[in-house]
């Protein structure tokens, strides 16, 4: 029915429903050069309600979605798939048109990948206003309901069918996809902990370089240690110097690091048309950590430096 929507998310644990129907595949595109390819190979066309990024929390790679005001203006736009961006060339911010059933439709967004929908990656989406005036869509039913229950979603899918089966026809069909769901987590979870043991082993890799540097440096200036220690330095002082050099390394290391790695997020994102999402406090987190590395891998050249005696220092240099 067409509250179908208003009808589940009344139930408990339920914190977002998007209706959708999926009409049949009628895109053709305006411009000369693309025309006949997507005549040939149309693309699925599905009204859906406002909401349907944050029940299936999947961003926008550009643009934005339908909203309100499209629905109240009647405005004819279209947002489109990631995949059918690439295919159509569509680039951020550039001005593009698609004609369904021979009416304009303005691009306004891209719906990024929907990893539970793949199919939606080549569609269109518009208004159930909008397909029905323009579509002949007969009926807002929705063919297909997307709900997100944070917990008990093996209840929640019990209960779909009966409410929305109340004062009609029988026969609505749930599916969690559970297993899916558990294996990005998974993915995501294994990958993440991939990514920091990267980190920490190119830490060890920092602090180890960083020491040897600063070993070789000590037996370089083994001379000027001799003539600083007999004209009454303190090993304090001496052990001080190469421990703020290390610390000087650190830091210059991680500012570099830091702009290295935002520059290279920065710089894919565009490539691929990612909206770039950068972590100020973690950047920085980085970087203290990188420093903090730095002043342990000084630590050893630091003594080593401060122990030498004068005489022998002066003697090998």
């Amino acid at each position: 029915p067409e509250d179908a929507a208003a009808r589940v998310t009344r139930l408990p644990d339920v914190e977002s429903v998007t209706g959708t129907l999926q009409m049949a595949d009628i895109v053709t595109l305006p411009f000369e050069e693309a025309e006949d390819f997507y005549r040939a190979f149309p693309v699925p066309v599905i009204a859906t309600d406002l909401n349907l990024p944050e029940t299936l929390e999947v961003p926008l790679a550009s643009g934005r979605f339908l909203n309100d005001f499209d629905v109240s203006t009647a405005a004819r736009v279209v947002v489109i798939g990631r995949d059918l961006a690439d295919e159509y060339g569509y680039l951020r911010g550039e001005a593009r048109t698609i004609q369904l059933n021979g009416t304009d439709y303005g691009v306004i967004g891209v719906l990024d990948y929907v990893l539970l929908e793949p199919s939606m990656d080549s569609a269109v989406f518009l208004t159930f206003a909008n397909a029905e005036a323009d579509l002949g869509m007969d009926s807002r039913d929705p063919s297909r309901l997307y709900i997100r229950a944070p917990s008990n979603t093996e209840l929640v899918a019990q209960e779909v069918p009966t409410v929305i089966s109340l004062g009609g026809p029988d026969g609505a069909n749930t599916s969690v996809p559970t297993d899916l769901l558990d294996a990005q987590s998974q993915v995501d979870e294994n990958l993440n902990n991939l990514t920091k043991m990267m980190g920490g082993l190119a830490l060890i890799v920092g602090g180890v370089g960083i020491a040897n540097v600063m070993s070789i440096s000590v037996i370089q200036r083994s001379s000027e240690i001799g003539v600083r220690r007999a004209l009454g330095h303190s090993r304090g002082t001496i052990a001080v110097q190469f421990l703020l050099e290390a610390l000087v390394v650190g830091v210059l290391g991680g500012i570099l690091g830091a702009a290295a790695g935002a520059g290279v997020v920065w710089l894919t994102s565009e490539m691929r048309g990612y909206v770039v999402v950068l972590s100020v406090p973690g950047l920085f987190g980085w970087a203290a950590v990188s420093v903090a590395v730095a002043v342990v891998a000084g630590l050893y050249p630091s003594t080593k430096a401060a122990r030498l005696e004068p005489l022998e220092t002066l003697r090998l240099g």
